[in-house]
């Protein structure tokens, strides 16, 4: 079974797709890993689409059963067939933007205000991330997700609010066994 979460940055792409690659023994990819060049600090050089897609594709066809996170609305028509099950989480703007303030608080610690550097590319993604939840933005955003839910081959399960990491497992798992 291939399986993708997908939603907005902050909303648990990542915890729920390692939490349910644990508990059904398959393998986790994730989507960042494959977007951004290994840099300390992280996430400051993109790799190119057709490389990032080519490594992507390989680990996903070297698995029978994978959970891919991440948004691969714009890497390529192939994503859009490419899915059994395709998971949506969706979280109040307020929540998920907390959540994303107090990662970037753990991920830089103290260079988050000692480095101006830093401090900035943390603000502009806050600001892009805070963006999500406008329909008029040309990002990633809930339109985007929205209009690519409707074109996507497999079943889509849509998870919105502040659910438990726990509950959301229990959710996907049965629309798993239904």
């Amino acid at each position: 079974m291939k399986i993708l979460i997908f939603g907005a940055s902050g909303t648990g792409t990542t915890t729920l797709g390692r939490s349910l690659a644990e508990n059904l023994g398959y393998t986790f990819l994730d989507v960042d890993d494959y977007y951004w060049k290994p840099t300390n600090p992280p996430f400051q050089e993109k790799i190119p689409l057709a490389e990032r897609n080519q490594s992507l594709e390989e680990d996903y066809h070297a698995s029978a059963n994978v959970i891919i996170s991440g948004s691969l609305v714009t890497w390529g028509d192939f994503w859009s067939t490419a899915f059994d099950l395709a998971i949506f989480l969706w979280l109040p703007p307020n929540i998920r933007l907390d959540r994303l303030q107090k990662r970037e608080e753990y991920r830089y610690g103290k260079q988050l205000y000692e480095n101006e550097n830093q401090k900035e590319k943390s603000q502009a993604f806050l600001d892009w991330a805070a963006q999500y939840d406008d329909p008029t933005f040309k990002g990633r955003s809930i339109k985007q997700h929205e209009d690519w839910i409707r074109i996507l081959d497999g079943q889509v399960l849509q998870l919105r609010g502040d659910l438990t990491n726990e509950e959301r497992i229990a959710k996907v798992v049965q629309q798993i066994n239904t």
